[in-house]
C-alpha cells in the first residue's frame, strides 16, 4: 500500500516585529513558529510530523493565517477562526484543546490546567505537551504560568511569551 503524500504549505509572516514561520495544509493551519525561530525551525517541525509530506513556499496558501495573526499582534483579534490540522498524542491533543478554552486575557497555571483536565498530579505531563504545541499563539499555551505566577518555559523563547502576555495585557 502507497501512503499518500501530503502537501504543506508555508511562509514567513512579514511582520518586523513577528517574524514566523506558518504552515497549512488544504485541511488547516498545521503550524506557526516561534519568534526568531526561522526556516530551521520550520524545517526540523517538518522533519519529525511525517517523512512523506512535500513543503511547498506559497504566501497565497497562508494568507489567511497571516492576516489573523497580523490582527491579533495589532491588538484587533482576540480569538481565531481557523481551522486546524495538528497530530498528537491523545494526551497532548487533550491538553491543546484545554489551551483552547482560556480566553483572550486570562491565564492558568499548569497544576490548575492539569486540574481541568481530571487529573491535578499531571501538571508536568501537561507542560510536556505544552511544549509539542505546534500552534504557538493559535493555541495559546502563553496563557500558562508557573504556580508562583513566573514565567516558565514553552516551545517558544521565554521572551515571545512575555511579549504575548503584555499584548493581552497580562503581566
Amino acid at each position: 500500500m502507497v501512503k499518500e503524500t501530503k502537501q504543506i504549505y508555508y511562509g514567513k509572516l512579514s511582520n518586523q516585529k513577528w517574524p514566523l514561520y506558518i504552515a497549512t495544509t488544504e485541511k488547516g493551519i498545521c503550524f506557526v513558529g516561534s519568534l526568531n525561530g526561522g526556516e530551521t525551525e520550520l524545517n526540523e517541525w517538518l522533519k519529525k510530523i511525517d517523512s512523506t509530506s512535500v513543503a511547498k513556499n506559497d504566501l497565497d496558501k497562508i494568507a489567511y493565517c497571516a492576516e489573523q495573526l497580523e490582527e491579533y499582534f495589532k491588538g484587533e483579534r482576540t480569538n481565531f477562526n481557523l481551522q486546524v490540522d495538528v497530530r498528537g498524542t491523545l494526551f497532548q491533543e487533550k491538553v491543546w484543546a484545554e489551551l483552547m478554552k482560556i480566553p483572550y486575557g486570562g491565564k492558568l497555571t499548569y497544576g490548575e490546567l492539569a486540574e481541568k483536565m481530571g487529573n491535578p498530579r499531571s501538571s508536568r505531563a501537561v507542560g510536556t505537551a505544552i511544549g509539542k504545541n505546534p500552534l504557538l499563539i493559535i493555541v495559546p499555551c502563553h496563557r500558562v504560568v508557573h504556580k508562583n505566577g513566573q514565567l516558565s518555559s514553552y516551545r517558544g523563547p521565554i521572551n515571545m511569551k512575555a511579549e504575548l502576555l503584555a499584548l493581552e495585557k497580562l503581566k
